[in-house]
C-alpha cells in the first residue's frame, strides 16, 4: 500500500506512541507490588496490544528505513513522569492507574488526530480505526478501574 510522506509520519508517530506505551506500561509493572498483581496482567496484555499495533502500522508503511523504531520526546516526558512520581510515593493502587489513564489519554487523542489526517489511505485508515477502538476501550477499563480505586 503507497502512503505518502505525511501519512508515513502520521503512522510513524502512532508507532513511537505504541512503542512509548510499552515502555510505559513495562515500568509502571515493573513498580507494581503484590497487592496490585492485578495491574501487572492487565498491563502486559495492553504492553502485547501496542506491541501487535506497532507490528500492524509498520506492515502499512512496509519499508523499513521509513519505519520509526524510536519513542516520542512526548512519551520519554511521559515516563520521565511515571519515575519521578515513583519516587514520591505515587505507588497506590489509584495513583497507578490515574497516570495509566493519563497515558492512555495521550495515546487515544494521537489516535484521533491520525483519523482526521485526511492523507491517510483508505486501508490505513481501516487499521488506524480498529486500533482506536482497541485503545479506547483499554483507556475506558483504566478509567473504570482508577475510579473504583478511588472510591
Amino acid at each position: 500500500m503507497a502512503t505518502t510522506e505525511n501519512a508515513t509520519g502520521v503512522i510513524n508517530d502512532l508507532i513511537e506512541i505504541n512503542n512509548d506505551r510499552v515502555a510505559g506500561f513495562e515500568k509502571a509493572i515493573a513498580d507494581i507490588k503484590d497487592e496490585n498483581i492485578d495491574l501487572k496482567q492487565l498491563f502486559q496484555g495492553y504492553a502485547e496490544q501496542s506491541r501487535k499495533y506497532g507490528q500492524e502500522l509498520a506492515a502499512i508503511i512496509g519499508s523499513a528505513e521509513e519505519v520509526e523504531t524510536g519513542n516520542s520526546v512526548s512519551g520519554t516526558l511521559h515516563r520521565a513522569w511515571i519515575d519521578v512520581k515513583s519516587l514520591f510515593g505515587g505507588s497506590d493502587r489509584a495513583s497507578i492507574l490515574s497516570e495509566a489513564e493519563r497515558g492512555e489519554d495521550a495515546i487515544k487523542k494521537a489516535y484521533q488526530d491520525a483519523l482526521a489526517d485526511e492523507d491517510l489511505p483508505v486501508g490505513a485508515v481501516e487499521v488506524v480505526r480498529s486500533q482506536a477502538q482497541g485503545i479506547n476501550s483499554a483507556h475506558d477499563q483504566i478509567k473504570a478501574l482508577r475510579d473504583a480505586a478511588k472510591a
